[in-house]
């Protein structure tokens, strides 16, 4: 089944879903039995915890100009303002001006800004989670340059230290922290798995080399759902000849921490790739086809770290863009027409928009980009932790209409990416609406296009 039957209506004919998802009934989710007054006081305090001049300064900027809402896939596919990115920021942004703002005691005094109730946060949990991947586009689209995504990151930190986070982000972020993997993916398993998949696949899968130049990190969605992207990136780098490892020491680039808004989970995380890294003696860290893996380590690692980290992070779509251009990768030309989806974490967020598409080109294939490419590319709905939530399925499917729609137009004969959630949503996605188009990975056609030597 294809969009090309939605009517037109928005400039991207989506303000009317084509199928109808039923809403599931309201629920808010607690971690803990703290009291509820004890609950409002430690989200704001936990939210100004990092506020500093740039966030204080994001907090007074806002004009209401509404320009957010139209750059929001959750508001184009349901026209509810509740969803317009800002406004999800609103009990913090009340807080803030009642208590920290220039104008507090005016605000306090005339009581124009009342106190935040844990009804408000429980309410708010829907918006700063289910209806926001953190994608950034409203911040790409805001004239005053301010970060929503980035303030919604604070928001959650302040929502999980008051224990205000959907159950099911909630799990898997514990269960990482417990296990080290937020799908069960602990090193016994990662290392049985490399084993397994070598011997099937007849190639060299190195883990725990006491010294490499290059270590190789892995998402928890490829080890367990897409195991043929470790596959990939062993015959790649093999084929390159480099001296490289997997270390189960630091495999698990995913960090659902950073995604359920525990700074100490993420911590933990991120510090256990930076310490495998370095006791390998690595020069690189390939980060793999995973979105916010890429935010979480390229970005903020070194703030995690506490200085500049002693080697390169890449996402793997750049690392394969350097040894396609250094002439170092070559593979066998791809007479295809193809489009590709952005991940918003590695290209609107993080940068790295010309690598894929020198990838694709050095495959041979004709890219038809899609209408809003790029860095202004539509989030497919998932990331952000979304994916996971279960009661958000109704406005991610809602969402996801607008990535159809976008993929349709194109004609192209493949979809291709380089995330391993985005590649996810796409799935469920198309098993949801009985799609005929399949995601594929950047990696997977690299590793199975090489050209021989």
């Amino acid at each position: 089944m294809s969009t090309a039957d939605i009517d037109s209506a928005h400039p991207l004919e989506l303000n009317q879903p084509r199928f109808s998802v039923k809403k599931p009934e309201p629920r808010y989710d607690k971690q803990g039995d703290m009291p509820d007054a004890q609950r409002v006081e430690t989200a704001m305090r936990y939210f100004v915890k990092d506020f500093g001049a740039v966030a204080a300064t994001y907090m007074e900027s806002c004009i209401h100009c509404g320009m957010c809402a139209e750059a929001c896939h959750f508001y184009i596919a349901t026209e509810n303002p509740k969803y317009t990115p800002i406004w999800k920021l609103e009990p913090f942004k009340q807080a803030y001006k009642r208590e920290a703002g220039p104008f507090a005691a005016i605000y306090r005094a005339l009581n124009l800004k009342k106190k935040v109730t844990v009804e408000q946060l429980e309410e708010w949990q829907e918006l700063l989670y289910d209806s926001c991947t953190l994608c950034g586009r409203c911040t790409l689209i805001c004239p005053m340059g301010i970060d929503i995504a980035a303030l919604v990151g604070l928001a959650r930190h302040g929502m999980n230290q008051a224990g205000l986070v959907p159950h099911e982000l909630w799990a898997v972020a514990e269960r990482a922290e417990r296990e080290g993997s937020p799908l069960g993916a602990t090193p016994k398993v990662f290392k049985e798995r490399c084993e397994w998949l070598a011997d099937d696949n007849e190639v060299e899968i190195f883990v725990d080399k006491a010294q490499a130049d290059v270590v190789a990190a892995m998402s928890s969605i490829e080890i367990m759902k897409y195991p043929g992207s470790i596959v990939a990136t062993s015959k790649i780098l093999n084929h390159l000849g480099l001296n490289w490892t997997f270390r189960s020491d630091g495999y698990e680039a995913t960090n659902f921490g950073m995604l359920s808004g525990n700074s100490a989970w993420q911590r933990e995380a991120s510090m256990k790739l930076i310490n495998a890294t370095i006791a390998a003696g690595a020069k690189l860290l390939i980060l793999p086809e995973c979105g916010h893996a890429y935010g979480a380590m390229r970005w903020q690692g070194a703030n995690i770290y506490g200085k500049p980290l002693p080697f390169r992070v890449l996402h793997i779509s750049e690392f394969l863009a350097e040894n396609t251009k250094s002439g170092a990768l070559k593979t066998k030309p791809l007479s295809k027409t193809m489009t590709f989806h952005d991940p918003c974490q590695v290209s609107r967020r993080g940068g790295a928009i010309e690598a894929p598409r020198e990838v694709i080109d050095g495959l041979g294939a004709e890219l038809i980009e899609m209408q809003d490419t790029k860095g202004l590319n539509w989030c497919c709905g998932g990331g952000g932790g979304v994916v996971t939530i279960h009661r958000a399925d109704h406005i991610r499917y809602q969402a996801f209409q607008i990535k159809m729609k976008q993929i349709d137009n194109t004609g192209a004969e493949m979809l291709v990416s380089s995330c391993s959630n985005c590649r996810q949503t796409f799935d469920d996605g198309q098993d949801h609406f009985h799609w005929d188009k399949t995601m594929l990975s950047l990696l997977d056609l690299v590793a199975d296009n090489l050209e021989d030597k």
